[in-house]
């Protein structure tokens, strides 16, 4: 075989030229052949198109060559002494499923090479090769690794920004964190409180991962999104007749949630009939399925809520034992107008995670913007603000996240300076100094001079106050 025969020879290079040395992130392409002189044609035809080779004589050193460099490209021959290039395409994808793999083909063995394709061969070149086409066939090999590894950091970047957590830093977040983090290691039951879009499935998440359970299944359960009619058996499952159109016997969510953590959200939604029954399951550590016998229960139960379940017991919607059985350990997730300190923070997390999801590169918030979003209320709260934060992203032009790519209503928004500061009984004084603090600089967009004839205090105590905090 010989290589570039079938395209015009390339001009003779002037004297004392020299080829560069490939760049750092040059394509890197590992040539196979048994036949010394096509192998030794093949780098030099690379090496002028700024590519990076290294080279084997058997599929043996190849498949070593893989295991020990970063290859992006294999170019080997078919039809090689001992261990054939299709032996060869098989082991690399083993080894290392990113490496491209091209096949160097006579023209009797076309058939194989298709085949080969089936088994992840990327393209076949037939002999006698031609220089443009070896080249064409390479690039593309390597576009395509190129891709193929984007996408895939690009998918573990995403898997890892969409696991939630809970991100801030403000006391009135950290107080939270901290029950929550005392009551996960036991095996009590939690209740969390909170408005809608607070994150309380985040908490119920937190206090899972750091309890005994945490190598156990985690199971959320929405209670008011399934019927009533049904919310019994998707709770604690049914045997097959037990009802009407039963005809098969269910695995219920308790089932499910067996040597883990049940998070029954909007508990307030449940029916007095569920009640009772949930009832018994906190009493006795047991249930029965409909139609079935009665199991043990093996689960912690996380219930999550927006109601005041002590008016709905008063109003008689709720049961007063239940409540009780319930409210062993009582946490509240804090709105987010009482820690909207934590927005920024909040921000930033929110324009990775979907920055990533959508490809884009990774938008970064004016001043302006970010003092706008401060100033908002958050009605919804965090999942509110995340869903700003997605069309944000997904709308806008430009390079960085301005004023002109948020809703109207927050763009334009007069800052909330009604809104009072309410503070839970415990919060010592530092903290309630801090808040105030913080809460004035916002109004005064960091101003300090302004925020300390506002307060009545002198300038250097606001840097002393701050200063506190960073030691």
């Amino acid at each position: 075989m010989s290589v570039g025969t079938a395209s015009p020879p390339a001009a003779a290079a002037p004297p004392h030229a020299t080829i560069p040395d490939p760049s750092p992130d040059a394509i890197t392409v590992l040539v196979v052949d048994d036949e010394r002189s096509n192998v030794e044609s093949l780098e030099k035809i690379f090496l002028r198109e700024g590519m990076r080779t290294i080279s084997a004589y058997d599929a043996k050193r190849a498949l070593e060559l893989v295991r020990t460099h970063r290859v992006h490209v294999l170019l080997t021959d078919l039809m090689m002494p001992g261990t054939t290039g299709l032996d060869l395409l098989r082991a690399t994808k083993q080894v290392a499923p990113d490496v491209e793999v091209v096949l160097m083909t006579a023209f009797g063995s076309v058939e194989a090479a298709v085949s080969a394709m089936r088994d992840g061969a990327y393209d076949f070149v037939e002999k006698p090769l031609k220089r443009v086409s070896i080249v064409k066939s390479v690039r593309k090999a390597a576009e395509r690794q190129r891709l193929v590894a984007e996408n895939r950091s690009l998918k573990d970047e995403i898997k890892r920004l969409a696991h939630r957590e809970i991100v801030g830093s403000s006391p009135a977040l950290r107080r939270v964190i901290d029950v929550a983090t005392q009551a996960a290691p036991s095996q009590a039951t939690v209740l969390v409180l909170g408005e809608s879009g607070t994150g309380k499935e985040l908490f119920a998440r937190y206090i899972h991962e750091r309890s005994a359970r945490a190598r156990g299944p985690f199971v959320a359960v929405n209670c008011a999104a399934i019927p009533e009619t049904i919310l019994e058996s998707e709770l604690f499952g049914h045997e097959r007749g037990a009802f009407t159109g039963a005809a098969g016997r269910k695995e219920g969510r308790f089932a499910k949630a067996a040597g883990g953590t049940l998070l029954l959200d909007e508990i307030g939604e449940l029916s007095p009939s569920v009640q009772v029954k949930l009832l018994r399951v906190l009493q006795e550590g047991e249930y029965e399925p409909l139609g079935g016998n009665t199991t043990k229960s093996d689960v912690r139960i996380v219930a999550a809520t927006n109601r005041d379940l002590v008016a709905e017991v008063s109003a008689g919607r709720f049961r007063e034992d239940l409540y009780y059985r319930l409210n062993v350990i009582a946490i509240t997730a804090p709105p987010l107008r009482s820690r909207r300190e934590d927005v920024p923070l909040l921000v930033d997390h929110f324009l990775g995670l979907y920055c990533a999801k959508n490809g884009r590169q990774r938008l970064h918030p004016t001043r302006g913007a970010l003092d706008r979003l401060m100033d908002y209320a958050w009605p919804g709260n965090v999942r509110e603000l995340e869903n700003v934060i997605e069309r944000a992203v997904v709308l806008s032009r430009n390079e960085t996240l301005s004023e002109s790519d948020l809703p109207d209503h927050i763009a334009v928004a007069a800052p909330d300076v009604a809104t009072p500061l309410a503070f839970e009984i415990g919060t010592t004084l530092d903290e309630i100094e801090l808040r105030v603090i913080r809460e004035t600089l916002r109004h005064t967009k960091g101003d300090k001079s302004l925020a300390a004839q506002l307060l009545g205090i002198s300038t250097r105590t606001i840097y002393r106050k701050l200063d506190g905090v960073s030691e």
